[in-house]
């Protein structure tokens, strides 16, 4: 009997890319027809920033980061970017946006499982008061919401490898 080879980190990159992919296109058709803006917390290298620019048409999208360095085809425009520590523009953006976003998007996790937890457990209860009602929060991290739904991934997503959260009040 021969032993299943493990996981590699590219396997679980994969996983991860496919998944946001996924979650990402699913929540965007879901939020189809909003008027709220589009938050993108942690911009990278703009990958996902662009992937969703090229799908969004019709609501702008935030970016909230504490450096840009995307890649100059990923990079939004100056009037678009909030720049700072997440624990102080998060709080900010309610006055900037009392309706909300309709749709969050968050990779803001490193190498480490655990620090990425300990990031998550601080950084929701920052995120939750953002989204609008019927909004979703997509996430590479599993996040502590208390009014916010997980829901079911898409098909074609990888079971703990992306996290689709939805606002029902």
């Amino acid at each position: 009997m021969s032993e299943q080879p493990s996981i590699t980190r590219l396997d679980l990159f994969i996983d991860r890319m496919v998944s946001q992919r996924a979650c990402l296109d699913d929540a965007i058709a879901r939020t189809k027809g909003r008027t709220e803006p589009v938050f993108e917390l942690g911009l990278g290298n703009g990958r996902t920033f662009h992937h969703m620019r090229e799908r969004i048409r019709d609501r702008d999208i935030y970016v909230f980061e504490r450096a840009v360095a995307s890649h100059p085809d990923s990079t939004p425009a100056e009037e678009l970017t909030i720049l700072g520590d997440v624990r102080e523009t998060l709080p900010a953006a309610l006055d900037r946006f009392p309706t909300g976003a309709s749709l969050i998007h968050a990779d803001l996790g490193g190498h480490s499982r655990e620090k990425n937890d300990a990031f998550a457990r601080m950084v929701s209860p920052l995120i939750e008061p953002l989204l609008a009602p019927g909004g979703l929060m997509v996430s590479s991290d599993r996040m502590y919401f208390t009014n916010l739904v997980e829901q079911p991934l898409p098909e074609g997503a990888v079971e703990g490898r992306c996290f689709t959260y939805l606002r029902i009040e």
